[in-house]
């Protein structure tokens, strides 16, 4: 088990100097966050004043209403087909570069709409799995919560490699999922110990970037004053920074690790920029 997570951390590392080789791939999270938030506001500016606004965030309950039903299936959906797009982009051009060439943005997004019937279809199945889990969560209190904590982080583990399966095999959602989870059952080790990985370390980044907001605070009890107010935004400004920016590095280095755990499992190529150790050690059955 140490073993697999310390390839999981080499993982995140090699994939961390491919970022750094490419750092335009940046541009695919943060145009899906932009996205993101753009669809929240379409849905949440009409809704305003109405019982249905709620239920868009975390917490909202979801009334028991055909309306809201398809209400929070629509969100659901167009939130999907956002992140699954610009994360298709990604993976596209990590797998591009993997295999030698030096793709542009303009390559991502086009592999990204060559399968953007596979992303649509892919879209409706996990706006209706989140719109289920939802029902559950809303229905049943805590208990509610605890099953729906369990199912959806067991959909999350089944569709691990759904994306770039999406990309390259352009495939349904049926078959999508079924190849996952035959790719998970061999790299379960590595998939889960580079996600740890990467939670570790920007666990770490967070605890960092809470230090500008302690400061804050420490100014807030000396006094209000001018020079006091504007370390004040200086600090909230440099504490949002830096998690918008770990937010982003985050998700393009686990397209980058999908990548290249999908391309050795399907062609047995190991990219350059990785260690064939690392990659071999993945499909070991220990």
């Amino acid at each position: 088990m140490f073993e697999r997570l310390s390839r999981g951390w080499e993982l995140v590392g090699q994939s961390f100097r491919v970022l750094q080789a490419d750092k335009k791939l940046l541009v695919f999270p943060l145009a899906s966050g932009v996205a993101c938030l753009l669809v929240l506001a379409s849905f949440a500016v009409p809704l305003w004043n109405t019982p249905y606004a709620a239920m868009l965030g975390d917490e909202g309950q979801v009334p028991n209403d055909p309306v809201a039903y398809a209400i929070l299936f629509a969100f659901y959906f167009v939130n999907y087909l956002v992140i699954v797009y610009f994360n298709s982009a990604l993976v596209a051009c990590a797998i591009l570069r993997f295999k030698g060439s030096d793709p542009t943005l303009g390559d991502g997004f086009r592999a990204a709409s060559r399968c953007f019937p596979q992303i649509v279809a892919w879209s409706a199945v996990s706006a209706t799995v989140g719109l289920l889990l939802k029902i559950v969560e809303s229905r049943s209190e805590r208990a509610g919560q605890i099953v729906a904590g369990l199912l959806g982080m067991g959909w999350s583990a089944a569709t691990y490699f759904a994306v770039p399966i999406l990309v390259v095999e352009r495939v349904g959602p049926v078959e999508a999922v079924q190849r996952s989870l035959a790719l998970l059952r061999k790299t379960w080790g590595e998939a889960l110990s580079a996600h740890l990985g990467l939670g570790l370390i920007f666990f770490v980044v967070a605890l960092v970037a809470l230090l500008p907001l302690i400061a804050v605070g420490a100014l807030a009890a000396m006094g209000i004053t001018a020079g006091n107010l504007v370390l004040a935004v200086a600090g909230i400004a440099l504490f949002v920074a830096i998690v918008v920016l770990m937010s982003l590095v985050s998700s393009a280095l686990h397209a980058i690790v999908l990548a290249a755990v999908y391309l050795y499992a399907k062609e047995g190529a190991v990219p350059s920029q990785f260690d064939e150790r690392l990659l071999a050690g993945a499909f070991e059955r220990q």
